[in-house]
């Protein structure tokens, strides 16, 4: 899915982790903002971009509006009673469980929830972020209560702390942590260690329909799993604007070339200029594809995901790419 201009800002304020996975008062009793939550159900309070919200300490019809709150909720073992979908033909990203997400109720496109099939969901909790929704602010916490990150994507984790909060899965949430920090171990001890894993420079390349290629910066969610392995980046992507994407023509792709370059795309190959850019000499004459280092990768689950369900597929796919 395309990421609008907005949504490259950096979230200010991040939540630190520890104080993320804190950030809960004791319970008081009370419902949702429209008597959705049954009376005399404890509460408790969770800080979101939009300022301190009560939600039920253990809501029972989750209701989320973008693929990170899918992810999230899923990987804590909450399976929403309603989601948005995005442009994919599958509707939910395709890594996901099939059995997961079997029952979800779609309540509309992730841009253009609609507004009616999530009150009649009569949720007691939804989840989304104020870069894609905070215009309908208003409309939604009339429905219940409603937890809004600030952004998607680069604070990924503070995010799922944040979910985690709101879901009253803390605990489950620093397994989940804990559990990624051991996978990220062995994947760059699989691939020969810190210094070989910082020597080997990597580039994510993405084409997108009705856009530039973008060849992805440090700021984004992608980049922050390639952090997180010690993999070396090339010095184009400080060339990337905000941090998000470094945007280039066809004509100009030889300046993703790396050790290794990861690709994926977003719409039709022919419209997203793919098709044209690696039948291109430019491309088959970069050094990662002389050597075979050139794997594309899908875009649902590397660009689109943005959880940590998709951060360990990510990771297995890694460690598989990086040893052959």
């Amino acid at each position: 899915m395309p990421t609008p201009p907005a949504a490259r800002l950096l979230i200010t304020g991040s939540l630190a982790v520890t104080a993320a996975l804190t950030l809960t008062s004791c319970g008081s009793s009370g419902s949702g903002s429209d008597g959705s939550a049954p009376s005399g159900d404890r509460t408790h309070t969770v800080g979101t971009a939009m300022g301190n919200v009560k939600v039920p300490v253990a809501p029972k019809r989750v209701v989320v509006l973008d693929t990170a709150e899918l992810d999230s909720a899923l990987t804590l073992g909450v399976k929403p009673v309603g989601a948005t979908h995005t442009g994919t033909e599958s509707g939910y990203l395709s890594y996901l469980p099939k059995e997961k997400v079997e029952g979800i109720e779609d309540v509309g496109e992730m841009m253009t929830p609609n507004l009616e099939a999530i009150a009649a969901l009569k949720p007691d909790l939804i989840l989304t972020s104020k870069i894609r929704h905070g215009d309908k602010y208003d409309e939604l916490t009339k429905i219940a209560p409603t937890v809004m990150t600030e952004n998607t994507g680069y604070p990924w984790k503070e995010n799922f702390q944040v979910h985690a909060n709101a879901l009253g899965k803390v605990p489950a949430a620093e397994k989940v942590i804990a559990g990624y920090d051991a996978h990220v171990g062995e994947v760059t001890e699989a691939i020969g260690g810190k210094e070989k894993a910082a020597a080997t420079e990597v580039n994510m390349v993405r084409f997108v329909e009705g856009a530039d290629i973008r060849i992805y910066g440090r700021r984004n969610y992608i980049a922050t799993i390639l952090a997180d392995v010690g993999l070396g980046r090339p010095a184009i992507v400080d060339k990337a604007k905000d941090g998000f994407s470094y945007d280039v023509s066809p004509e100009k792709i030889d300046q993703a070339d790396a050790d290794v370059v990861f690709h994926s795309t977003y719409g039709d190959a022919k419209k997203s200029k793919e098709t044209q850019t690696v039948g291109s000499g430019l491309w088959k004459n970069m050094a990662a594809v002389k050597d075979g280092k050139v794997f594309p990768v899908e875009d649902e689950l590397w660009i689109q995901g943005i959880g940590y369900t998709a951060a360990d597929r990510i990771l297995d796919e890694l460690r598989a790419d990086l040893t052959k």
